[in-house]
């Protein structure tokens, strides 16, 4: 799987690495601990803490290789401060036929701590605004194929 760069700030990428390290340096050795408590139970056929154990082993792995994946994938800077351009790391308010919205376009792991929606510069709305300025009406094709017509009202820094 080829993915494009994640764009995070300088807080979002050190949050991820702190929790990075939180996994790989104390979860995995506590999930360790317990699957081998576990095992010195006996039969793991029937050992309920053992399979549950497994589990949270698994997803604590998986988080670890998604984490790896992004601060490896990643491009670390700042938003730009003021402009009237559509670009990663920007809330973007857009008017879509009837209904206004306000979203990041950028990656979920900068909105962690946020309300907003997060839209992926490579999604189809993404990819059809990037570059598109203040009052500019922009066409797209939607996953479910519709043809959908947004207009840009506005353009800001993200604080976060």
């Amino acid at each position: 799987m080829t993915s494009s760069p994640t764009w995070l700030t300088q807080e979002a990428f050190d949050r991820l690495k702190a929790e990075l390290d939180q996994l790989l340096n104390v979860e995995r050795q506590a999930i360790a601990k317990k699957i081998q408590e576990a095992r010195e139970e006996g039969d793991l056929k029937e050992n309920g803490g053992y399979h549950a154990a497994k589990d949270q082993q698994g997803t604590i792995e998986a988080r670890i290789a998604r984490l790896n994946q992004i601060l490896a994938n990643s491009v670390v800077g700042e938003a730009p401060t003021s402009s009237d351009t559509v670009a990663q790391g920007m809330v973007i308010a857009i008017e879509l036929g009837e209904k206004k919205m306000e979203f990041l376009l950028g990656s979920a792991e900068m909105a962690e701590n946020t309300d907003l929606t997060v839209y992926s510069p490579d999604s189809p709305m993404g990819s059809a605004i990037m570059g598109a300025k203040i009052g500019d009406t922009v066409s797209y094709t939607a996953p479910t194929g519709k043809l959908l017509t947004v207009k840009i009202v506005a353009v800001s820094h993200f604080e976060g």
